[in-house]
């Protein structure tokens, strides 16, 4: 596969519970206020899985943003760049292994990408409908800047 320069910002999340799809409404807010700069894609991932490897494979760099239930205070960001993934922190039984999966397939496939990964802690268990908590929500904005300065 041809890798194209440039990045891909894939938000990992499900909309229906609540705080674990934060990667989702970020991406959202990022189409809502910043359009792409030139050789960037913003993508919703849903509930990760390994149909988002040409994604991850396309372009020379990934970023992801995910929820984590880590015990942190609700609405703490960390900036990790996993290899592996045992580099991943806890993560959400909905797409846990199907994101571990990803980055452990695009590493086995060779040539894998530069992957930083931007976790956000919540709380388990979130509660079910598709509004962020007021931690959560407070942060997106935030991420959403992090997330573009990434691209400097």
């Amino acid at each position: 596969m041809t890798r194209e320069s440039g990045t891909t910002i894939i938000g990992i999340g499900n909309l229906l519970m609540g705080d674990e799809g934060v990667g989702v409404h970020v991406i959202r807010h990022l189409e809502r206020t910043a359009p792409p700069p030139p050789g960037t894609e913003y993508l919703d991932g849903g509930t990760g899985g390994l149909h988002l490897l040409e994604p991850l494979q396309a372009r020379t760099r990934t970023v992801i943003i995910d929820a984590t239930a880590d015990g942190r205070p609700p609405g703490t960001v960390r900036r990790l760049t996993p290899r592996f993934s045992s580099d991943y922190p806890a993560t959400l039984t909905a797409h846990d292994i199907g994101l571990k999966d990803l980055l452990d397939a695009a590493y086995i496939l060779g040539d894998p990408p530069d992957v930083t990964l931007f976790a956000v802690s919540i709380t388990l268990p979130s509660k079910l409908g598709t509004e962020l908590s007021d931690p959560i929500a407070a942060v997106v904005p935030g991420m959403a800047e992090r997330v573009l300065n990434e691209l400097d």
